[in-house]
């Protein structure tokens, strides 16, 4: 079967990297709140965030790497190439959320900021440490700030099947996605959180972002195109960012909120990120057709040495996403003990980002220097004889005793 991607194999969509490196940055910087930090990150300026993006572009990308694997050697080999990240995903957030607790309760305790324990929402350890941490291994205790990667582990988890009846009938399986997350909002649908509540980022409504990025990447977007030429559509697309920003804003800056009725006022405050409130989602995808038309896939600006950070952040973004939400704790406690200050601020964030660009680019290099070496092994110089893996290995034995 022959599926239609957006983009042509060969190309690598730079602005994908760009925008998803975007993301984290700005998550990190929005996490650090009640700073001037946040004020860098795009939340304040507009109803979705880097959370949004983040969501879309997983998609996005997922549905072309695994249908190209899926492609080339099978629906089972795809399908369990795609497990696998699940699989590391939620390793890495394991991981995380184990550092996480432990360094906000040790940290709390040492330099006696016990306040940062309920902040952070760790209480509940101190409560209940064996239940919480079952609970965290369920994904359904999670503390302030790690609530984007179970929704990932999730919505991948799930993609499988989805990825599969898309490849078939697109068009239903992305109206099947419009279905189930208006019905998901008429009627409550979460799943539940511990020790109370729900999930803060619902899945069964922020799937519609990650499935439409799926749906645009396998032909999608070669359907809305037209939106993308029509200058009708991007001028009246930026009348609604403007809108926006000036509706979040005035959320934010009091003496704002009188040049809008309070009906219209109340109407978007306060924003519901929960269950991707529709004019969230109408504001990203805006964003997507203003982004497409004003940056085409061959900008030659995508290329400038300006913008390499980002796009090697975007390129490794799991790692940068998880050092960036350990690091909005650490930032956080810095401006608490040390100087709440805006140089401080300033600093704090600024190193934030380059330990965040730092671990990409040694991600980076660290994988390429791992894939020369696994090709090495395979490939031996040219001029050496190919030996067979036994002789290879007691070859190297008795060249490591005599080195000794």
């Amino acid at each position: 079967m022959k599926i239609v991607l957006a983009l042509p194999p060969s190309q690598r969509d730079l602005r994908l990297d760009l925008f998803r490196g975007l993301a984290n940055w700005a998550m990190f910087l929005g996490h650090i709140s009640s700073t001037v930090l946040a004020w860098f990150s795009f939340r304040n300026y507009g109803f979705s965030d880097g959370a949004d993006l983040f969501v879309f572009i997983s998609g996005y990308t997922s549905a072309l790497v695994y249908t190209r694997r899926m492609q080339e050697h099978g629906f089972l080999f795809g399908t369990t190439r795609l497990l696998r990240r699940v699989w590391q995903i939620y390793v890495a957030h394991i991981l995380l959320f184990v550092a996480y607790l432990t360094s906000v309760h040790f940290l709390s305790d040492k330099f006696h900021t016990p306040d940062f324990i309920d902040l952070f929402n760790v209480a509940p350890l101190l409560n209940a440490p064996v239940e919480t941490l079952t609970q965290g291994l369920l994904l359904r205790y999670k503390p302030l700030n790690l609530d984007v990667l179970p929704l990932y582990v999730v919505l991948m988890g799930a993609f499988p099947p989805v990825l599969w009846l898309m490849l078939r009938h697109g068009n239903w399986v992305m109206a099947g996605s419009v279905l189930l997350y208006f019905a998901a909002r008429q009627f409550g649908w979460n799943l539940p959180s511990y020790p109370s509540g729900v999930w803060y980022f619902n899945p069964l409504a922020w799937q519609l972002l990650f499935v439409l990025g799926a749906w645009l990447a396998l032909g999608g977007a070669n359907t809305l195109h037209f939106l993308v030429r029509s200058r009708t559509v991007f001028w009246l697309g930026l009348i609604y960012l403007a809108f926006a920003a000036a509706m979040t804003l005035a959320a934010l800056l009091p003496a704002l909120q009188g040049i809008f009725p309070r009906a219209l006022f109340e109407a978007f405050n306060p924003n519901d990120k929960t269950n991707l409130a529709p004019y969230r989602f109408l504001h990203l995808a805006i964003l997507i057709i203003v982004g497409a038309r004003l940056i085409p896939i061959d900008a030659p600006g995508l290329e400038a040495a300006i913008w390499r950070p980002l796009v090697k952040c975007g390129q490794q973004s799991l790692e940068v996403f998880c050092v960036g939400i350990y690091l909005s704790f650490i930032a956080s406690l810095v401006l608490e003990r040390i100087s709440g200050g805006v140089l401080a601020q300033l600093l704090v964030g600024t190193c934030g980002l380059a330990i965040m660009t730092a671990v990409a680019y040694y991600r980076s290099w660290s994988k390429r220097v791992e894939k020369s070496v696994h090709a090495g092994a395979h490939h031996p110089p040219a001029g050496e004889p190919h030996l067979p893996v036994p002789e290879l290995v007691q070859q190297k034995s008795r060249m490591t005793v005599g080195a000794a």
